[in-house]
């Protein structure tokens, strides 16, 4: 199926491109979320016609990127956990938990969608994770799981 991408897309393609993807692809994700259009002769015109305010929309949401990255990278973040003798945690730290502790201490909001643990995060110990801001821009951050001390 063609569409017309409305802004960058990692690994998809650029604004204003014609691409050919999956129909579920098309329909579930990128029309979905008004990130494409379908490649009618109306529609091209149309992205043709708006791609220069695309583009500077873009831009914007790479400054504001650019910004946040400046702010979280390299930062370390704690998380206490409930873990075995073993150092291995009873469960695991997840990306909602991880966008929820930045939104606690730097007050920024970020999705759990854009967090991408470079591991599976089950013990005790220091973790990277990136965060995927923009298509282009990356931070990365790391998750410094600690041990809590069981109630009784």
């Amino acid at each position: 199926m063609k569409v017309i991408l409305l802004e960058n897309i990692k690994r998809v393609g650029s604004i204003g491109e014609i691409i050919d993807v999956k129909r579920g692809f098309a329909r579930n994700f990128l029309i979905a979320n008004k990130k494409a259009l379908y490649a009618s002769k109306e529609n091209i015109n149309q992205v043709e016609k708006i791609k220069t305010q695309l583009s500077k929309k873009d831009s914007e949401k790479k400054q504001e990127a650019k910004k946040i990255a400046e702010k979280i990278n390299k930062k370390e973040f704690f998380v206490k956990k409930l873990s075995t003798e073993n150092k291995e945690l009873y469960g695991s730290v997840k990306p909602t938990e991880i966008s929820k502790l930045i939104k606690e201490k730097e007050k920024l909001d970020i999705t759990p969608s854009m967090i991408q643990p470079i591991k599976e995060i089950k013990s005790l110990g220091k973790f990277k994770v990136k965060v995927s801001l923009h298509s282009e821009i990356d931070a990365e951050i790391h998750i410094v799981v600690e041990s809590a001390e069981a109630i009784q």
